[in-house]
């Protein structure tokens, strides 16, 4: 579903980030990666959105460092890369990018109108997540964890085939946080999509198939035991 072929990102000042990661993310897989603060998870997941793009190989310029699918995101110009997120993916950030001026069921009806599809799944979505019947709400009469939910949401109501989630239950009390996480590996096992959490949460990782370890020039398999897991 997606592969990593020799990642690699350097900050503006030559010094790198991420270096020749690689790896094979598949359809129906719940994934999550750990690692120290600073060691480029957040910057994983903004390089696989195509929000930023990663170094180019002056010894092999045709290969892409990240295919989706098939595609080869290095191949896609502006339009093509939003076309693509907007239609295959679903994003959940730490800084939720609720849009203020929409309602909380507008909000969560984005991507569904932006796809032209049906928005009725939009009030499912915020029932699944705990906020039935706040639809005519505004996001300035919610908490912070509230907004999260809205988030999570919003990033699952158009059924994309790639989640990246960028410390989802941050902001989460444990309770909500664990039917958040059902919820997620839910639609992901019902719809074979795949999805990406970065997290620093043992207990959230343990809820995942896979967990993975981060360092700037390797990704490995690591084990998290959670009692939890369903």
């Amino acid at each position: 579903m997606l592969e990593l072929r020799n990642l690699s990102k350097s900050y503006a000042s030559g010094r790198p980030v991420l270096s020749n990661l690689s790896w094979t993310f598949r359809a129906g897989e719940f994934v999550s990666i750990m690692g120290d603060s600073g060691v480029g998870k957040s910057t994983l997941l903004n390089l696989i959105a195509g929000l930023d793009t990663p170094d180019v190989d002056p010894n092999a310029p045709a290969a892409s460092p990240i295919v989706i699918d098939g595609v080869a995101m290095s191949g896609l110009d502006d339009d093509a890369a939003t076309k693509l997120r907007r239609a295959r993916m679903g994003f959940i950030f730490q800084a939720f990018h609720v849009l203020p001026h929409l309602t909380l069921l507008q909000n969560v009806a984005l991507p569904l109108l932006l796809n032209g599809l049906p928005t009725a799944r939009a009030a499912e979505m915020l029932a699944a997540v705990g906020l039935g019947g706040r639809g005519d709400d505004f996001p300035h009469q919610l908490s912070g964890g509230e907004m999260q939910r809205v988030a999570i949401a919003r990033a699952l109501v158009h059924r994309p085939a790639l989640v990246l989630a960028d410390e989802p239950t941050g902001n989460l009390d444990p309770d909500t946080a664990h039917a958040i996480l059902t919820l997620l590996r839910h639609e992901i096992k019902a719809t074979g999509a795949c999805a990406i959490m970065v997290t620093h949460s043992h207990i959230a990782a343990g809820m995942t198939d896979k967990v993975l370890q981060l360092s700037k020039s390797c990704i490995q398999e690591t084990t998290i035991v959670n009692p939890f897991k369903q």
